[in-house]
């Protein structure tokens, strides 16, 4: 019995460490590539990858991390929670009545495709410069994907299921359960997509009004041409975006395991 344990837990840990090989190989290998090509750069512009990471231990390692890096995060955080809450709300009322839908159709047109820094000009006159119009503007860019993915989930969900639970006389809090759970993988596609607008539309927002901030930071050293430092701070911006991408992808998959069970689809690590 624990040599079957043993084997197991070789097993996983091999599936692991193949998991983390085919995650993290391909970068890796770009930025040993990167290092060896600009080893020898005299470009003020494009410095060597060596000065990027010793100015990325020199800046982020230190209390520029607490100062600028956490104030993204929460603002991230927080804008993005209110656009989930918002967007998973609408979507469903807009989804499940079609008198709602018709109704809404033009101005869901006109909004998905208005992009969400165009508003901070009149976010700054009628709300200020403060965190609230960055948690407005995170808000209204990352809502659309999930507010119209929710809203096709629900629409798509199977006739079969209502007629089944009417049948059944379920309880309409119950229905509306059901209703969402079968469109959930279409709402996590929807919070996927809202979670990489929601870290493009913080950094523009930062850049533009806010004295913290890594967006902030970047412009900072970009208009004093501390140029390794600024370099330093795209290279943080790329590798916390590839963390949330990553714990992402694992609370989806928990998510919904049901899912791929119930469309055969299983976990193939």
């Amino acid at each position: 019995m624990s040599g079957g344990r043993r084997a197991g837990a070789r097993t996983v840990l091999a599936r692991g460490v193949a998991g983390a090989g085919r995650t993290l190989g391909l970068p890796v290998v770009l930025l040993a590539v990167w290092w060896v090509a600009s080893a020898d750069s005299t470009n003020i512009f494009l410095p060597p990858l060596r000065a990027i990471v010793e100015a990325f231990g020199q800046v982020w390692l230190s209390d520029t991390f607490v100062r600028d890096v956490v104030p993204s995060l929460w603002r991230l955080g927080v804008g993005y929670a209110a656009a989930l809450v918002v967007g998973v709300g609408v979507g469903y009322v807009v989804g499940r009545w079609s008198v709602v839908r018709a109704l809404t159709g033009p101005i869901l047109a006109y909004f998905r495709v208005l992009p969400a820094p165009v508003m901070i000009p009149v976010l700054l006159v009628a709300v200020g410069i403060g965190d609230a119009t960055k948690l407005i503007v995170i808000a209204m860019g990352a809502l659309w994907p999930i507010l119209l993915n929710t809203a096709d989930g629900v629409r798509a969900v199977d006739d079969v299921q209502l007629e089944t639970a009417a049948a059944y006389r379920l309880p309409a809090w119950t229905r509306h359960r059901l209703i969402l759970r079968a469109a959930t993988p279409q709402i996590f596609a929807g919070a996927r997509q809202a979670l990489g607008i929601s870290i493009i539309v913080m950094v523009v927002s930062e850049m533009l009004m806010s004295t913290d901030g890594l967006g902030f930071t970047v412009i900072r050293f970009q208009r004093t041409f501390a140029i390794p430092q600024m370099w330093s701070g795209v290279l943080l911006l790329g590798a916390l975006g590839f963390v949330l991408a990553k714990l992402f992808e694992l609370v989806e998959r928990r998510a919904l395991r049901w899912h791929r069970g119930a469309t055969g689809r299983e976990e193939s690590r």
